[in-house]
């Protein structure tokens, strides 16, 4: 029997929803508002409170009726219960410990997850690793993050921290990242180090891959070395984990083949190949909305399964 379900993706900028029927996938609505992070309503919570309120109301109203499930994933550790928040520090103020479920006067338990978390059971559902029990993701943009299932189950740990790919060691004589670890794939590739790692040359990874395109030495040199960075990284969680593939998405994914081509060819290099089984290399299919269907797959897990 099909079940119309709510995903919410909360971002630091935008809010987006969607509703969708469960199993199958198809996709009744999607809509967005502005977080309206930092801001906050006359009774203290914050605006982005409403925002989910009001985008399930819209849903809800779209539909006819009560969604059977809701589920949101945001930025930050989950705590253990998957009720909330419980870490996200620095940004997105009202956000730690918001109990979503009591916030939103649901009857129903309403999982919370970790944005990555949910940007790979989007892609497990309904995308690139679609049906898959053993995947990697990486999520490159402005910073690295990741997510990882193993066995059909998405991996946590002890308290939500299981899949910080972005903050795995590279280089460890090179400076700690924002989270304490040494030369991290997140300041080898990220968005955020770019000024940096090329001497203030290159603002945004798209001006970066461009310049390499016309064969630009610097930028090929800048650009090449931030892969095989990525390669050693994939290689390395490939030999932990064993994955049946390795998603990859967010904004740097936009390059195409100019970073898939070659590092497909510096993986390919460096891979163990036990048996011959060569990784797997595959671009996220959901886009930015793999948040949101992720958080509605988690939410028809808990109560369906």
């Amino acid at each position: 029997m099909s079940a119309i379900i709510i995903g919410i993706d909360l971002g630091g900028t935008e809010v987006k929803s969607v509703a969708v029927s469960y199993p199958d996938g198809n996709t009744i609505a999607q809509e967005t508002l502005p977080t309206g992070d930092g801001e906050f309503l006359s009774d203290g919570k914050p605006v982005f409170a409403k925002q989910v309120a009001d985008l399930i109301s819209s849903h809800e109203s779209t539909i006819g009726h009560s969604a059977a499930c809701v589920g949101l994933s945001a930025p930050g550790l989950a705590t253990t219960e998957g009720d909330a928040i419980a870490f996200m520090p620095g940004r997105m103020a009202g956000l730690e410990n918001l109990h979503w479920q009591e916030t939103l006067g649901r009857t129903e338990a309403l999982p919370v997850l970790n944005d990555a978390h949910a940007a790979l059971m989007g892609e497990v559902w309904l995308g690139a690793a679609r049906g898959l029990n053993d995947v990697v993701m990486y999520t490159l943009g402005t910073g690295v993050g990741g997510a990882i299932v193993s066995g059909g189950r998405l991996l946590t740990g002890r308290f939500g921290r299981a899949g910080h790919l972005g903050h795995t060691t590279v280089d460890y004589r090179s400076e700690p990242d924002l989270c304490r670890t040494p030369g991290s794939i997140e300041d080898a590739i990220g968005e955020l180090t770019l000024s940096k790692r090329s001497e203030n040359r290159f603002a945004s990874t798209e001006a970066l891959v461009q310049s390499y395109i016309q064969g630009d030495p610097y930028a090929t040199e800048i650009w090449l070395d931030s892969l095989r960075a990525l390669a050693a990284a994939i290689v390395s969680m490939a030999n932990a984990v064993d994955p049946e593939v390795v998603v990859l998405g967010g904004g740097i994914t936009e390059a195409g083949e100019a970073l898939f081509a070659p590092l497909s060819e510096f993986v390919q290099a460096t891979e163990w190949l036990p048996a011959d089984a060569c990784i797997t290399l595959r671009k996220a299919e959901l886009g930015t909305w793999a948040g949101a269907y992720g958080a509605a797959y988690q939410a028809a897990q808990k109560l369906f399964n």
